[in-house]
């Protein structure tokens, strides 16, 4: 007889999912989207919820309905050659690139840099790096241990430190959300202004990247029918997903409020600090140095983990061990160029490959309507990441986006491409290649039929 997961199990692996994703983007970005939002945080945090909660499950689904490994098999609907370069990128993207380093330097400009005077950050900031990696990469040598790492430890202890902070925030507000000051940006299109900032948690991707170790956990419970492991990826994504968006959206809010004591923060991570000083001092930035170095630690152990299981079936001649040494040692590395610095590095490469996820998902979720049609992958991916690059260079810092040849291409694009101005030009062009591929594919088989 086939072995089903019990309730007890599904708690767990969404526990370790949910641990796996809560990371250092999901503190800090919905404090400083509630703090730039101000009293229109209710539809700016509903446009975050669909990006930040809606599109990762949205993933998890893609892998367990398709029955895929993970993002590689997924892409390879689209082509071997693509699936093999998206895959790389997002991987690049989660990993050693962005998102990893940016675990370390927000764990440490949050939880440490407080302590350490201004003469010391950059020592403090190097030797915090090297730690922090050190002790992902002796969590990431056994990845079968992950579930017990993750989900029955790390998160449940995150959650704690993490529901003490908020309960004092919303015991005693720092301000009415009501008469809270709204920024430019969220004036006018906030749903879809949240919708983008969702972007930033790197969550979509993660859902595809984690897919991976969802699999491997759930047939480590002996469970080993592929009908058995998708009910098992969905149910648990589920249950992360639930928790995750309470706590986005409290988060949030906890920002909103913050505008009654506190200035608009540089970053999430900035008012966040000032949010624990101000309820409990010095044993409030300790409380805060737990929480978030927890979130980034259990993260950065399953990006390590997901990354280098990945990189072993692109590149089988090297080994694991060798992969979480690389996950380990170049963004300690990268790590020191400073939080703020990496979120606006990495802004135009999520800008062109959040697009390309977020079709391949949909595909993989739509593929019983067009029987899953390889014309159909190629034509939607195709056109995505033409407007995809556009949606880039808009997103790139000045040196790029204000030069003048860049200026003319993104003046003639925000013409004629719809929703191109609010970041989502990729939508019409995703549109027309799947009509586009579908109608190939239907005249071809026609042809082949006569």
């Amino acid at each position: 007889m086939e072995k089903k997961l019990s309730f007890k199990q599904y708690i767990y692996i969404g526990s370790m999912l949910f641990g796996l994703f809560f990371g250092a983007g999901n503190l800090i970005f919905p404090v400083n989207m509630g703090q730039s939002a101000g009293s229109n945080i209710f539809l700016a945090n509903l446009g975050f919820l669909v990006t930040g909660i809606g599109l990762p499950f949205l993933g998890i689904i893609a892998i367990g309905l398709s029955q895929s490994e993970g993002v590689l098999d997924l892409a390879s609907k689209v082509g071997r050659n693509y699936a093999f370069i998206f895959t790389f990128l997002i991987y690049l993207v989660i990993g050693p690139f962005f998102a990893l380093p940016r675990l370390a330097t927000t764990s440490f400009e949050i939880g440490i840099a407080p302590f350490v005077s201004n003469d010391h950050l950059g020592i403090g900031l190097a030797l915090f790096s090297v730690l922090f990696f050190v002790i992902t990469w002796l969590f990431s040598r056994k990845p079968s241990k992950i579930l017990d790492y993750v989900g029955k430890f790390l998160n449940p202890i995150f959650l704690i430190l993490l529901g003490g902070l908020l309960f004092l925030g919303f015991l005693h507000p720092l301000g009415a959300i009501e008469t809270a000051p709204v920024q430019p940006a969220y004036q006018t299109a906030t749903f879809l202004k949240g919708f983008t900032e969702g972007y930033n948690t790197l969550d979509a991707l993660a859902s595809l990247a984690f897919g991976i170790i969802i699999v491997t956990t759930i047939r480590s419970m002996g469970v080993t029918k592929p009908n058995q492991i998708a009910k098992g990826t969905i149910k648990s994504g589920a249950i992360s997903i639930v928790l995750m968006g309470i706590i986005y959206t409290l988060l949030s809010y906890l920002g909103a409020m913050s505008l009654g004591k506190f200035a608009i923060s540089e970053n999430g991570g900035i008012a966040l600090a000032q949010i624990a000083n101000h309820y409990l001092g010095t044993v409030g930035s300790i409380l805060l140095a737990a929480i978030v170095i927890l979130a980034c630690l259990k993260t950065s152990i399953g990006l390590v983990t997901a990354f280098s299981e990945t990189f072993v079936k692109l590149f089988p001649k090297f080994s694991y061990r060798f992969f979480i040494v690389l996950a380990s040692v170049l963004p300690c590395l990268f790590a020191n160029v400073g939080l703020t610095k990496i979120i606006e590095i990495s802004l135009p490469v999520l800008m062109f490959i959040y697009p390309l996820a977020m079709t391949l998902i949909l595909l993989a979720i739509l593929s019983p309507l067009f029987k899953d049609r390889k014309p159909v992958y190629q034509a939607t991916t195709a056109l995505t990441a033409i407007a995809a690059i556009f949606d880039a260079l808009a997103a790139s810092p000045p040196a790029i986006s204000t030069n003048p040849i860049v200026v003319s291409i993104l003046k003639f694009v925000s013409h004629y491409l719809p929703f191109f101005t609010i970041g989502m030009g990729w939508v019409l062009p995703a549109f027309v290649g799947f009509l586009i591929g579908g109608m190939y594919a239907l005249i071809k088989e026609r042809k082949l039929a006569e």
